[in-house]
């Protein structure tokens, strides 16, 4: 489990994201003509989701989290395996040994293997609430861009706001670029939760 998965998932994420809400007053009765008129006129703006997942407060006390419970995660399975790994050691060293009889050997064995089955599915169960975890924080991470954005385009007025991720646009005029603003926007709305500030102490 590598620690930028959710990184890596957050930018997929946002790379899909296309937001316009000023269209979404206009009435919906309007004629084509009128419609075609405001497309052609709309504001057009993108985000650099770099900079968000670098420097928007949030993304950076998730992370965090999503980092510390996939490394608890690693710790606890290797453990495990290297519990198993040594008592199925010492299990073929008795054997050689001639330390049981054939019927706890058997038992023994039965008992290493459903060891080795449990830890299988504590493997899938940890990755799967993980998974949850990681899901939940991208759409938290969504609706809070949605949300801000939603109110700043009140008096902005984009048609279009992008989400620039690598090359997904191909050319864009820096003039276009609404970055700065809408992370410092973010940063001052954000408003860390119990668990990032608990996060926190417990890193100093």
């Amino acid at each position: 489990m590598k620690k930028n998965i959710a990184r890596s998932l957050a930018i997929a994420a946002m790379a899909t994201m296309a937001l316009a809400s000023c269209n979404k007053q206009q009435p919906q009765n309007d004629t084509t003509e009128k419609t075609s008129t405001a497309t052609t006129s709309a504001k057009i703006a993108y985000i650099e989701v770099d900079s968000i997942m670098s420097q928007y407060q949030f993304c950076k006390d998730y992370s965090l989290i999503l980092q510390k419970k996939g490394q608890n995660i690693q710790n606890t399975l290797a453990g495990k395996q290297q519990q198993l790994q040594a008592a199925a050691a010492k299990f073929q060293q008795d054997v050689q040994q001639n330390k049981y009889t054939q019927q706890q050997a058997e038992a023994i064995n039965a008992s290493l293997q459903k060891q080795s089955q449990d830890l299988q599915a504590l493997n899938q169960r940890l990755s799967s609430e993980f998974q949850t975890e990681t899901d939940n924080y991208n759409k938290a991470l969504r609706d809070s861009l949605q949300h801000y954005l939603a109110v700043y385009n009140k008096d902005k007025k984009y048609g279009l706001i992008l989400s620039k991720a690598g090359d997904n646009i191909l050319y864009a005029d820096k003039s276009y670029d609404i970055t700065k603003e809408v992370i410092a926007g973010l940063n001052k709305a954000y408003k860390p939760s119990k668990a990032t500030t608990a996060n926190k102490k417990e890193k100093k």
